[in-house]
């Protein structure tokens, strides 16, 4: 339904987008003003992992057509430094692009795994962040809109090696991370007393504040990863002038158990179809119930992986039968909830028509 809702929301800004701009040209030549320049807003996405982010973007790209720079941040250092330039972030985009230096400059970079980045806190301070704030303060000239010389290969001749010039003005940068622990830094930011007169009141009872256990003692509610802020963003380990260069801040909530179930069966590439195909080119039917696809996104869900745990406990309840079955008298085979919580075998049906289990 994200996604959906996402596609409908950008055909109904599309419209209203084109109505705006052929009012605002008449406007424009009748009072002879001129035209206002529009900047970028860059995306900062926060949520844990497995619930959409990466998929959002490509789906967003592939609406607008335009190109798609998926960048790690992990291995980006500091220029001099062992590992990969900043700049080369901007390289990605002209490869998917194809050499057209146009498309490039009104593409899409995301930068996956930034909260990988964030400063090393405490430590030795003459040591010098090299992969944490050095990288950061390389990206401020990207995010804000400068022009790159990055190296162009078609045009190489002989020994020399040119170069060609990307303005990132027009490149819309869309950073996603994790952030795993900055819940609590919500919550104690939430949580801050005021000592003396206007003080708020707790209404909380003395037995509400005992803990029950450890378990309960150490749980921080997800949601409130929709009140983050920038200064929790600082807290956490970003500079402040990388986070004022990413306004627009979207937090994604941990996916459902209702979610994880629609993601096995109603995407165009969703894993039970594919399973279903893998077995079908052996002739044997596979089939899933109900029940049993709750089951499976419930264990996603206590393994806390998201949508990326699900093919991990498909590949686990399959593996022997995709590679047992395949030239015996077997056609079909159904999966129940039992068999997903592992208390009993996969129902196989021969082609006789009896229902036998797996010993």
């Amino acid at each position: 339904m994200l996604l959906q809702e996402l596609i409908k929301r950008l055909n109904e800004g599309t419209l209203s987008g084109n109505s705006r701009q052929d009012t605002s040209s008449e406007e424009r030549k009748d009072k002879h003003t001129p035209a206002t320049l529009l900047d970028k807003s860059n995306i900062l996405m926060l949520g844990p992992t497995g619930s959409g982010k990466t998929l959002l973007v490509q789906t967003l790209a592939k609406y607008l057509d335009v190109p798609l720079a998926i960048c790690d941040c992990t291995v980006l250092t500091q220029a001099g430094y062992v590992g990969e330039d900043i700049e080369s972030v901007v390289v990605k985009l002209v490869h998917e692009s194809r050499g057209s230096v146009e498309r490039a400059e009104s593409g899409i970079v995301f930068l996956d795994e930034v909260d990988k980045i964030a400063c090393v806190s405490g430590g030795q301070r003459y040591l010098k962040d090299v992969s944490g704030e050095g990288v950061q303060q390389g990206l401020l000239k990207l995010l804000e809109g400068s022009n790159v010389n990055i190296p162009d290969k078609s045009r190489r001749r002989g020994g020399e090696s040119s170069s060609m010039v990307i303005n990132t003005s027009n490149i819309l940068f869309i950073a996603a991370g994790a952030f795993s622990g900055i819940n609590k830094i919500i919550a104690v930011r939430k949580e801050k007393k005021i000592i003396g007169f206007g003080a708020p009141v707790n209404n909380r009872s003395l037995e509400e504040k005992q803990p029950t256990n450890n378990n309960e003692e150490d749980t921080v509610d997800p949601l409130l990863l929709r009140e983050a802020e920038s200064k929790d963003l600082i807290t956490f380990g970003m500079i402040p002038e990388f986070v004022g260069r990413l306004p627009i801040i979207v937090p994604f909530s941990p996916l459902s158990e209702d979610d994880l179930v629609k993601i096995l069966t109603e995407p165009m590439n969703a894993l039970i179809p594919q399973y279903q195909h893998l077995f079908d080119m052996d002739k044997i039917h596979l089939t899933f119930s109900t029940d049993a696809l709750r089951a499976v996104a419930r264990l996603a869900k206590q393994k806390e992986t998201g949508a990326r745990g699900l093919r991990a406990i498909l590949e686990k309840l399959l593996l022997d039968a995709m590679f047992d079955l395949p030239g015996t008298e077997v056609n079909s085979v159904n999966v129940t909830e039992t068999a997903v919580l592992g208390t009993s075998s996969l129902e196989y049906r021969l082609k006789k028509q009896q229902s036998v289990q797996q010993i």
